[in-house]
């Protein structure tokens, strides 16, 4: 059954409804741990679907769809979208399920949502998978997005800068289809306010904070700021271990899922063993 038509939702703290879905198929008797997975600007919790049968028989896999975002409502213009409402919404679903704490893997803004909620509520978090995600998108070329999505819509900007997002040689034209579809479905003014928000945000200074044992993947081919952006991160955050995809731009978890998954199973396998 497609992720869309089994999405449950509930209202978070301030009335707005927020979708998620539950993938278990670990061992009845086992108390397993659950992985909340945080997508991008622009996407949804289907875009998860390769890493699902990998996570899941291991953890409790928790996808949600960040407000504004899939099933997820889309919140009025007022009051204005704020990085502490997205840690909320989190915080919410958690307290919603009954979930003290989990591992989280974060792609890109929900790696920018990971980090906050790593840095204000510390006991929430048992670790931090981060894939494509730096401090923030200050320091990027992202602003110059929104005119050309205002102009082009989301669906006809991303196809004319999809070399910037996946490796066309070693990709199936299929899934770059099916991205580009997926993307063309939100809220296009909802979306040039989230990703002008995270234009606005840089939390480098404030990196330290993050003390759970935290995995950093970064595109070795860059494509949203620089490679030089995740210095700060592999210098700065107590407990990180690195990993660069070489000669990949920025959307590796779209583009090498398998991979993308069996790196955070290593690395829960490795900080987190039985």
């Amino acid at each position: 059954m497609e992720t869309a038509d089994r999405m449950e939702k509930f209202s978070a703290s301030d009335g707005m409804e927020i979708a998620y879905c539950i993938d278990d198929f670990t061992d009845p008797w086992k108390n397993a741990s659950t992985v909340i997975l945080l997508h991008s600007a622009m996407a949804n919790a289907q875009r998860y679907y390769a890493w699902v049968p990998k996570l899941s028989r291991h953890y409790r896999v928790l996808r949600m769809d960040l407000r504004g975002h899939g099933a997820s409502a889309v919140p009025p213009e007022n009051p204005p979208l704020s990085m502490d409402r997205l840690v909320q919404d989190v915080l919410d679903m958690m307290d919603h399920l009954e979930i003290d704490s989990a591992h989280f893997v974060g792609n890109s803004a929900g790696g920018y949502v990971t980090q906050n909620l790593a840095m204000s509520n510390p006991s929430r978090i048992m670790s931090a998978c981060l894939f494509g995600s730096t401090p923030g998108l200050k320091n990027t070329q992202a602003a110059s997005w929104l005119p050309q999505v205002a102009e082009k819509g989301l669906r006809g900007f991303l196809a004319e800068t999809i070399a910037e997002r996946f490796p066309l040689d070693d990709t199936d034209p299929g899934l770059v289809e099916y991205f580009l579809d997926q993307c063309a479905t939100n809220d296009t003014a909802f979306i040039g306010r989230f990703i002008g928000l995270m234009t606005t945000l840089d939390w480098r200074d404030r990196l330290a904070e993050i003390r759970c044992p935290t995995l950093l993947v970064m595109p070795g081919a860059e494509t949203v700021g620089g490679t030089d952006n995740y210095d700060a991160m592999r210098d700065t955050i107590p407990d990180v271990e690195f990993l660069s995809y070489e000669g990949m731009p920025h959307n590796i978890c779209d583009a090498v899922p398998d991979r993308c998954a069996d790196d955070v199973l290593a690395f829960l396998g490795r900080r987190f063993a039985a």
